[in-house]
């Protein structure tokens, strides 16, 4: 199942183009973050809901304008360098944090001060979505509290006194975390072998696919919980690709009118512009 939030409030069911908007149907499944918390039982009750409506209750996709998937989460967890040969990289998950603050929908112009950075990058991510409370969980026991995926998009500075000194703040600012354009189940996609890239007006700058995660969701989750509690509803940005050699460049940085589409397969595409 694809759930997505609609601006202004409210959860809708997506299907091949379609989307159908739970309004006030089921009162105690009015937010994603309940959706998440009560995990399969939600889905099973959504699809039956959804099934029963008349096709006149659906509305195109186009006509109407998605919220970031989740709008409110409670924490988002990004993971750093976590692609490539796991023995050239950190022994453990490198986690760094995002405000909730900073989320952002498919669709949303993002604009900044650039008086505080102009070095800003968009990095492609599987984004995880927390269902059951999760604390001190096993690997083998995780993926049961994974209620989603979505994609991420986590914008980032790079200028020195953001990234390496102040990472919070250089990933932070108001739409730095474009997540979207919606969730997928977990149980309608297995993601440990899609692949995921980004395009900057059309050109590829990322191209990957999760198998080359260094640290799996399972590991990330157990990781995660293992030092804090994980709550329906939070995000974890699972790590990002390197950037591609090939024109543009790993130096190109996001510019004023840019086009920017992060994609992966099985969910979609999450397209913001650059203000």
């Amino acid at each position: 199942m694809r759930l997505a939030s609609l601006v202004g409030g409210g959860v809708a069911v997506v299907r091949e183009g379609a989307v159908l908007p739970l309004g006030e149907a089921l009162p105690d499944l009015s937010s994603m973050r309940a959706i998440a918390a009560s995990g399969g039982e939600a889905v099973a009750r959504l699809g039956a809901w959804a099934d029963a409506q008349p096709t006149s209750a659906w509305v195109a996709l186009d006509t109407v304008r998605l919220g970031p998937a989740v709008p409110d989460p409670g924490a988002i967890y990004t993971v750093g360098h976590n692609y490539g040969a796991r023995g050239d990289g950190p022994d453990r998950p490198l986690i760094f944090g995002k405000a909730a603050s900073s989320v952002a929908g498919d669709g949303a112009t993002l604009a900044w001060d650039r008086t505080l950075t102009a070095n800003v990058d968009a990095e492609c991510e599987l984004g995880i979505v927390i269902g059951q409370p999760a604390s001190n969980v096993t690997p083998e026991e995780a993926m049961g509290h994974v209620f989603g995926w979505t994609i991420i998009d986590d914008v980032s500075s790079r200028d020195e006194w953001l990234d390496g000194d102040q990472w919070l703040m250089g990933k932070s600012m108001p739409g730095f975390c474009p997540v979207g354009p919606w969730i997928v189940t977990a149980d309608e996609l297995d993601p440990r072998d899609v692949r995921l890239g980004c395009t900057i007006n059309g050109e590829a700058i990322q191209e990957d696919r999760t198998s080359a995660m260094r640290f799996a969701v399972a590991e990330i989750v157990s990781y995660l919980s293992r030092r804090l509690e994980l709550r329906p509803g939070d995000l974890i940005a699972s790590g990002t690709p390197a950037r591609l050699t090939t024109p543009p460049g790993p130096g190109r940085r996001l510019a004023p009118g840019d086009r920017v589409t992060c994609w992966i397969e099985g969910i979609g595409e999450l397209t913001t512009t650059i203000g």
